[in-house]
């Protein structure tokens, strides 16, 4: 199981990270032994596997939950674990709270929060405790009502000084690293280019230090993905072929 530090060494030795979301033990034991770098426990699981409209229902049981099956089938990749919406914010002893469950509970091995400016201190506090931090900045669908959709962001003037002076600040708070989501091309490279923390980009072109995509869109299990994914295989129609497959055995009396 590697490190926060391992996984800075790796990046800061010009090895491109890799990082996709997993929700369950078989397939995170799938992308583990495929030798990817990060596994996340996304609370993109409302979408992806628990049929809601956003991630804004997800609970820290189901987060815990999640994390616990991915922990218990992984050994090479970090585990890091998201903090859903309202398990951090509120107070900073609620947020060391949850984040504590997902590392001492569920076995991750670091917490993904969607950042701003009040979680900075929230950031320093976790990491004085020994708890890693990964940032995120740029699109973050918890504040799906705020920003009326995905959609791109840090694209005035404005929106890209505030992304990175918050890069910098949560940086300097003690992030290991840092995912930037739906921004401009060069917004990413210039805030690649600022952190000495790996940035790990989805939607922010290429000239970030690694790419995270969710599992679902990369195998070609969702029913849609958003334009800046890619569909690597096509799960959902084999699931199709084998459902279907299995119906017709048993109802030609060819199984079992």
């Amino acid at each position: 199981m590697p490190t926060v530090q391992e996984i800075r060494q790796a990046s800061a030795d010009g090895e491109p990270l890799t990082m996709l979301t997993a929700y369950d033990a078989p397939t995170a034991g799938i992308v583990d032994a495929a030798g990817i770098d990060v596994i996340l426990v996304g609370d993109s699981m409302g979408n992806a596997v628990l049929g809601y409209d956003s991630t804004l229902p997800v609970t820290m049981e189901e987060v815990a939950s999640h994390t616990g099956a991915v922990a218990r089938a992984t050994e090479d990749a970090l585990v890091v674990a998201d903090m859903p919406f309202l398990s951090y914010g509120t107070t900073d002893g609620e947020g060391v709270e949850n984040a504590g469950r997902l590392i001492k509970e569920a076995g991750a091995n670091a917490v993904k929060i969607e950042s701003g400016p009040h979680t900075v201190g929230l950031t320093e506090r976790l990491v004085d405790l020994g708890i890693p931090v990964m940032a995120h900045l740029g699109l973050t669908p918890q504040r799906l009502n705020e920003v009326g959709g995905y959609t791109r962001q840090g694209t005035t003037e404005d929106e890209a000084r505030e992304i990175r002076e918050l890069a910098r600040r949560h940086e300097e708070a003690g992030a290991f690293s840092l995912v930037i989501e739906h921004v401009p091309d060069d917004l990413a490279a210039e805030v690649t280019a600022d952190l000495d923390v790996p940035v790990i980009g989805i939607g922010a072109g290429p000239e970030t230090d690694g790419q995270v995509l969710v599992l679902t869109d990369v195998i070609g299990l969702s029913e849609s993905t958003p334009p800046f994914a890619e569909e690597f295989g096509d799960v959902r129609g084999e699931i199709a072929d084998a459902v279907a497959a299995y119906r017709d055995a048993v109802e030609g009396g060819e199984f079992p």
